[in-house]
């Protein structure tokens, strides 16, 4: 909290609660490997909304190096860290109407539990519709209820479980945690010694964790949507594919908008399984979603209910304020019906992971499931013909006949 100290030497609160009704935000943290600076985006626009609506906005977080925490930017900043302990003080002394964890990445995401515990309101989705999404098993539980394709998996708690299923649901396979920044610790591994390996590393540096092992896909075409959902109506932001083939993180991935060479029915798939996901889980605000493309079928790998590091891109690309609408469907004062959606790309937009190996000489270059990316930088394109893309495209076929 924001103390300072006295003549008497005793330490008194320096933040003084105005009566207005207040909407927190909780920002991302420092930026680093696995998160970065596109979550300052999603809360500056979320700021501005909430103000939009009539609300104090509260912002917490802790990079001095964002725009979210600007000095004019929010009605009160907060530079605090993003953790448990500072930011239940807060709460304690504004007393806020509810606290948005869709727009600061996988850092905010994870408090959402221990603000529930507490009986604090979370603007937006339900914590248990974030924690279906969450938790590998039981999304994929959702996905077999709603018939919608998904890699085979299963879970485990240790090595031995683990290689059972591993060799049930057959190599190669993902080996994944819940709850991760980054597609932290994943792992892609095709024998029982690597299953070994990978588990007894998880469980290392994530004791306890639930092990999800799925049946990787391999040689597929990968793609994303963003979307909102107001609890009524469905807008899909973007339809992204990904240039480098399955098994790398998205987050390092060159991603085109709209899909390039996807079918029509294809993407038409895309789009029905992520209504169909988007009402199952009862979305208020943002939706990401990962899908795998093989031999015409559409899987669907994960889901975030969250801003996802690509909102902004699409956001930017297409012109319309989309983390200002769905902070505004998230707090109930808009549905999309209210808004127009006219996009203004002329051509195609491609995103582009940026690295930072020149800060880390040391660090493996190799890209797979977790991911190395520092940020993303975006180029517009006006035709498929353009050298650019096709430098990348022949990259991705070099790479697929490896």
């Amino acid at each position: 909290m924001s103390t300072v100290t006295g003549s008497t030497g005793l330490l008194h609160n320096e933040s003084i609660p105005s009566n207005r009704k207040k909407i927190i935000v909780l920002g991302s943290g420092p930026n680093r490997i696995g998160q970065g600076i596109e979550f300052d985006y999603c809360c500056v626009h979320g700021l501005m909304a909430i103000k939009e609506s009539g609300y104090e906005a509260i912002m917490v977080n802790c990079n001095p190096e964002t725009v979210s925490t600007d000095f004019d930017i929010a009605d009160k900043l907060y530079f605090e860290p993003v953790f448990w302990e500072h930011l239940w003080e807060i709460i304690e002394l504004e007393q806020p109407e509810g606290v948005i964890v869709q727009l600061g990445g996988q850092t905010a995401l994870k408090l959402a539990k221990k603000l529930v515990e507490k009986g604090v309101k979370i603007i937006g989705t339900s914590f248990d519709s974030m924690d279906i999404a969450e938790d590998r098993g039981r999304f994929s539980d959702l996905l077999r209820d709603l018939e919608i394709p998904y890699p085979q998996y299963g879970t485990a708690y240790d090595v031995d479980e683990a290689i059972e299923v591993a060799n049930r649901v057959g190599y190669p396979v993902l080996v994944r945690p819940s709850y991760v920044l980054g597609g932290q610790r994943m792992r892609i591994v095709i024998n029982d010694d690597e299953v070994e390996k990978a588990v007894i590393s998880l469980l290392k540096h994530i004791p306890g964790n639930k092990i999800l092992i799925d049946h990787f896909l391999d040689r597929c075409q990968e793609a994303e949507v963003d979307a909102i959902f107001d609890g009524e109506n469905f807008h899909v932001m973007g339809v992204m594919e990904h240039i480098e083939p399955a098994g790398i993180h998205s987050g390092d991935s060159n991603a085109v908008l709209p899909a390039f060479n996807l079918t029509p029915l294809e993407v038409t798939t895309l789009e029905y399984y992520s209504e169909k996901i988007a009402r199952a889980l009862d979305i208020r605000g943002l939706i990401n979603i990962q899908f795998a493309i093989k031999d015409g079928t559409v899987y669907v790998i994960e889901a975030n209910p969250r801003a996802s590091r690509t909102t902004p891109f699409i956001a930017k690309a297409y012109g319309i304020p989309y983390l200002n609408i769905a902070t505004k469907v998230m707090l109930g004062e808009k549905k999309l019906t209210d808004f127009t959606f006219e996009k203004k790309l002329d051509g195609f937009a491609i995103k582009e992971p940026v690295f930072s190996f020149n800060k880390f000489p040391g660090v493996n270059k190799e890209l797979g499931p977790e991911m190395k990316s520092t940020g993303e930088a975006i180029r517009f394109v006006k035709d498929l013909r353009d050298p650019y893309f096709r430098k990348l495209y022949k990259e991705r076929s070099m790479n697929l006949s490896k």
